[in-house]
């Protein structure tokens, strides 16, 4: 064999370096320091190396090159006589200015700002909710956040240094699909003792929210033939969407003052519905025992009801509500969070399917994601099996309530003439007004005003009276006062 083209051939594949993908291939013979300096160059110039960041050590780059240290060390010190690099030490060579570009030619910029508030709340499309939080605002009275500024940091770093003092090196590999095993026996227990629902653990999947949970779950029906899921009218254009973009059907079925229409249920003809019985979202409307029995008669015949549980543990002025999933488990498919009870960025939740839909679901959310990250669902298990989260809780509603007390008195004393719905539970109130305006008008300028919040239209799709969705539970009292006499007068101002 040639010994000298092996060497060559073991040097072509070895000779080069990850950083900046480096390859001493591409340098000409005899100006390997003056390629280098000119890729260095070009990548603190392009942001690639940002003023700040470290070089690798000349002997370290210079055994990924496989070439003399000196080589890179010369690279360095033209990079330094320019001004773009300075030795710091310990730290090593640190980038400390990028070159001057020269002017590139005048083009118009790319939009990425949101789209104009009037088309945003007129018309909201698929991204409506990611293009209303990234307009900045002074006031912020979106529903469905509760007080963040609460979240329970101490409690959840002492958990999580005790998960980590008892976690074994085989619990940090892939986990079981339908989620850590601590996780779902603690939901079972949390579900049993707040939400009167009995369950075994092997009946629980973890999910990363309920958007999650609605995604896997319109997978699975079209699957089963399956091609509509009535909504309630008006409901969370959120879900509703979730269901669209699945490629499911979400025709809408009335609410009134004691839940949805079960009789408009049945004459619409879907083989399933989508519901928030305990706190209807937006009207705040409990689901009535009479509407129950109807609903349960409507399900023992071949119906499924997809619960929603978004905030039920947030009352304040009524006893609590049972889940639908207590007394119908063979047909209801029952989903919760901690997104109301902890935070959203957690993406934290579960589903109780009937067993027709179970094995369907996990091996969905095998496919989808292998399952939700473990730690923090250890985590989340202590804090629960610790009462931590009954303590949180007890916290939360004491501090909502204050604050839907100020909500409620801003209105009466601003806008004495709205009628105010679902005060006795949740995180926000609806609001109505018998005038004759557009309430995506009023948003879009009460936004401009520097005060968020949702029209009521967005989440109806029948014509009905103007109103808004106001959430109190994430803002202080004296913000909440300001933020709604700023309501009342862009109210007066409008045409």
């Amino acid at each position: 064999m040639n010994r000298s083209k092996v060497q060559a051939f073991d040097r072509s594949i070895t000779s080069g370096s990850d950083f900046l993908q480096l390859d001493i291939g591409d340098a000409p013979a005899g100006g390997l320091s003056d390629w280098l300096a000119r890729r260095l160059r070009l990548a603190i110039s392009d942001g690639r190396l940002p003023v700040g960041d470290r070089l690798p050590a000349t002997r370290v780059l210079a055994a990924e090159l496989r070439v003399s240290r000196g080589v890179v060390t010369e690279a360095y010190r033209r990079l330094a006589e320019d001004g773009h690099v300075a030795g710091r030490g310990r730290r090593g060579t640190v980038v400390v200015a990028a070159p001057v570009a020269a002017p590139a030619a005048a083009r118009p910029p790319a939009p990425t700002g949101p789209p104009p508030v009037d088309a945003l709340f007129a018309a909201p499309g698929a991204d409506a909710f990611d293009a209303l939080r990234a307009v900045p605002a002074r006031i912020d009275l979106s529903p469905g956040l509760p007080d963040l500024a609460a979240f329970p940091r101490a409690a959840w770093l002492r958990a999580e240094r005790s998960v980590l003092g008892d976690l074994s090196a085989s619990d940090l590999g892939y986990g079981d699909p339908r989620g850590a095993a601590a996780l779902r026996l603690a939901v079972v227990n949390w579900l049993a003792r707040n939400r009167g629902i009995r369950a075994d653990p092997g009946e629980v999947l973890v999910v990363a929210g309920v958007a999650q949970a609605l995604g896997l779950l319109a997978e699975v029906l079209r699957h089963d033939g399956i091609s509509e899921v009535a909504v309630e009218d008006p409901g969370s254009l959120g879900a509703r969407q979730h269901l669209r973009s699945r490629g499911l059907v979400a025709p809408p079925v009335p609410v009134d003052s004691e839940g949805i229409r079960v009789d408009a249920l049945r004459a619409q003809g879907a083989p399933a519905v989508l519901l928030t019985p305990a706190h209807q979202f937006p009207t705040g409307v409990v689901l009535g025992g009479g509407r129950r029995r109807e609903l349960m008669r409507w399900a023992g015949e071949g119906g499924l009801v997809i619960e929603d549980d978004y905030d039920a543990e947030h009352r304040y002025d009524r006893p609590p509500v049972p889940a639908l999933r207590s007394m119908l488990a063979e047909h209801v498919c029952y989903a919760g969070s901690v997104s109301k009870l902890l935070a959203p960025a957690l993406r934290v939740g579960w589903v109780l399917a009937p067993p027709k839909y179970r094995d369907a679901l996990v091996a969905a959310k095998r496919h989808a994601d292998l399952g939700n990250a473990v730690l923090p669902q250890m985590v989340l298990a202590r804090l629960m099996e610790s009462g931590e989260m009954e303590r949180h809780l007890r916290l939360l509603r004491r501090r909502h309530r204050r604050r839907r007390d100020a909500m409620i008195d801003a209105i009466r004393t601003h806008l004495p003439d709205a009628v105010v719905h679902g005060a006795a539970a949740g995180l926000h109130l609806m609001i109505t007004f018998d005038a004759g305006f557009a309430d995506a008008d009023l948003a879009a300028a009460s936004l401009a005003r520097g005060v968020k919040v949702h029209p009521l239209s967005w989440h109806g799709r029948r014509p009905d009276r103007p109103g808004l969705v106001l959430g109190y539970a994430a803002s202080t009292p004296t913000a909440i006062g300001e933020g709604v006499a700023t309501l009342a007068d862009v109210l007066r101002r409008l045409p």
